[in-house]
């Protein structure tokens, strides 16, 4: 068997809304538009159900929101999201903050309520911790990123 995986689907309540937040906010690449199903050059698929189709009633829970899974992103200039946020008004789950790993994160909501991940890149933040003067050995035993790879990253 050669099981292939293909994508992440989200199931959004307004199509029109979602590919504005993940096109024209956060900039992410059109690969194919059916209408009500867009998928995104970065594996991310957009699916607006039907009324008529089966799954509409599952997922869309009265609460509306999702806290059982997270869309992560990553960016070399965190600040740069920051005021994107600001700008289009986003729900913050939190502010930026330093992991327990070294990596600073940001979360907040897409307009479905999925909550979405934004951090620097593993290249940004090793080299952030090397500037505020960890060796080697201390930013692995941080991030438990391999030394040889982290090595290889501060070139």
């Amino acid at each position: 068997m050669d099981l292939k995986f293909h994508s992440t689907v989200l199931f959004v309540k307004d199509i029109e809304v979602s590919k504005n937040f993940y096109c024209n906010i956060l900039m992410q690449v059109i690969d194919a538009d059916f209408g009500n199903v867009i998928t995104l050059k970065n594996g991310l698929s957009l699916w607006q159900i039907s009324k008529k189709h089966r799954l509409e009633k599952d997922f869309h829970p009265k609460n509306n929101s999702n806290r059982s899974m997270e869309i992560c992103f990553e960016i070399e200039h965190i600040d740069q999201i920051i005021e994107l946020i600001q700008l289009n008004k986003i729900p913050l789950h939190h502010d930026l903050t330093e992991e327990s790993w070294g990596q600073r994160t940001i979360r907040f909501y897409d307009p479905d309520q999925n909550l979405v991940e934004v951090g620097e890149t593993l290249e940004v933040f090793i080299h952030r911790l090397k500037n505020q003067g960890l060796t080697v050995h201390e930013i692995n035993k941080k991030t438990g990123v391999p030394v040889e790879q982290i090595k290889n990253l501060l070139k």
